[in-house]
């Protein structure tokens, strides 16, 4: 009947309204963890001092591991120890002493590696890829697909450093803007690209015969496969490739999802992997402030700094319309204020950072979106202005660790002070504490000696 079919129109129309919504909101969490990824490796003026541990799990066990301590030691041809130490890298990193004499070994070694920014592991891979290559052919002999444009441009700048003694060498972007005329044969031995450009070069137009390439590296795995696409399309270029073929995988984080699509796309590995170090909260002082309403958790605000002398602290903020509207406020009481926001630029954001970092701002007002992995060694105290919860209004655990665990680091005291406003966000506090099995307690005026000590 009419009705029938009308309700099951609706009914589809509902599910493809959904799907269509689930499908923007995966779109939007791949688009933040590409934007999150480039800001670091814009922030980044050095390596991160890393103490973590790494593990090797070789797939030969009987096979000797080597490690480095000096790049002398990897025998690289001249030209390319020169641009390493022009990069200004004087030793190898933690996970370049491991993974390089594996990279550059005779047979190839196939590589799964995890290792977070500022690691050094884009000069540990262009590093790879210079050294195979043999510039006398002039044909594609690596490949290297990146999550995004910017991405890739990225690692394309960290090779025409490395390779600046070593002009021979070509590179080119395999990238959506990049038109070349049909039926041509590319020259150059490096090819950096997005996986759906590249798969398209490789099969459609045929600028790559993907049947000569010696290395195929795959960066920011857990950045990739956010997008449905880029997974298949990655595994396809894969495919095309010949059996001896040095395959590298790079990935921040090893979930299920990115080790099951590491094993489909590097077969036999080598893996490295990083030990976190566990982020604690034992030298971090917390408290709550209750109020009843924005604007009186603004005026608490206001008392706090107002009682004690604040080095730099990051006030975060559950929504952009509330990040912009305590800056507002808070510059009106002449605080010097940055904000950072989901819709500025990449470039915009690295630049707001740099600005906090070199101490021209003493308040930095975020969204969750855009503080996710930026350290800041001065920063004393951090402020929940709102506090974290997951889209479903639970307590995001993992988020609030990250938040107030950039005030205790480096073997220091740090501060995080809660705002809670309501009957519901004193619930989230409670769950919070019976989570971590840590008190928050109240703040008191007793307390204010105690935290200018550690704020200041």
């Amino acid at each position: 009947s009419v009705s029938t079919r009308h309700c099951t129109y609706r009914r589809n129309a509902a599910v493809m309204a959904t799907d269509s919504w689930a499908l923007a909101v995966d779109e939007q969490e791949a688009a933040d963890k590409a934007a999150q990824s480039l800001l670091n490796k814009l922030i980044r003026s050095n390596l991160v001092n890393t103490t973590n541990q790494v593990e090797v799990l070789q797939k030969d066990p009987n096979s000797p591991l080597y490690s480095v301590k000096s790049f002398e030691e990897l025998r690289l041809k001249p030209q390319l120890l020169q641009g390493v130490y022009g990069l200004g890298f004087n030793r190898p990193s933690k996970i370049q002493e491991t993974a390089l004499p594996m990279m550059l070994a005779e047979p190839p070694q196939n590589l799964i590696a995890q290792s977070q920014s500022g690691t050094g592991k884009t000069a540990a891979f262009v590093l790879a890829m210079l050294s195979h290559v043999d510039p006398n052919n002039k044909y594609p002999q690596c490949l290297c697909v990146s999550p995004t444009y910017e991405l890739a441009l990225q690692t394309g700048k960290v090779i025409e450093q490395m390779g600046k003694h070593y002009p021979e060498v070509k590179l080119v972007y395999a990238i959506r803007g990049n038109k070349l005329q049909r039926g041509m044969k590319l020259q150059e031995q490096i090819v950096i690209g997005t996986p759906g450009t590249m798969l398209d070069w490789c099969s459609k137009f045929k600028f790559i015969d993907p049947k000569k390439i010696k290395v195929f590296v795959l960066d920011e795995a857990d950045v990739m496969i956010a997008t449905q696409g880029h997974q298949d399309q990655s595994i396809r270029i894969q495919r095309m490739l010949p059996k001896n073929c040095q395959m590298l995988l790079f990935s921040a984080t090893f979930e299920e999802s990115v080790w099951h699509f590491a094993q489909r796309i590097v077969p036999d590995p080598n893996i490295i992997k990083l030990k976190r170090e566990e982020e604690t909260l034992d030298t971090i002082k917390q408290y709550y402030v209750l109020c009843n309403s924005k604007e009186e958790k603004f005026h608490a605000l206001c008392n706090i700094y107002g009682a004690i002398t604040i080095a730099q602290a990051m006030i975060f903020c559950h929504t952009r319309k509330t990040a912009g509207w305590l800056a507002g406020e808070l510059s009106r009481e002449g605080h010097q204020v940055a904000l950072l926001s989901g819709e500025m630029q990449v470039e915009q954001r690295a630049a707001v950072i740099e600005r906090f970092r070199d101490g021209k701002e003493k308040v930095l007002v975020t969204t969750n979106v855009c503080a996710r992995g930026i350290d800041v060694e001065q920063v004393s105290v951090v402020i929940n202005f709102d506090l974290p919860v997951d889209k479903d209004g639970n307590p995001d655990n993992e988020t609030y660790l990250h938040r107030i665990g950039r005030t205790g680091r480096f073997g220091k005291r740090g501060l995080a002070i809660n705002m809670v406003d309501s009957k519901f966000s004193m619930n989230i506090l409670n769950r919070i504490q019976d989570h971590f099995n840590k008190k928050i307690e109240k703040l008191d005026t007793d307390d204010l000696d105690e935290i200018e000590k550690i704020a200041s």
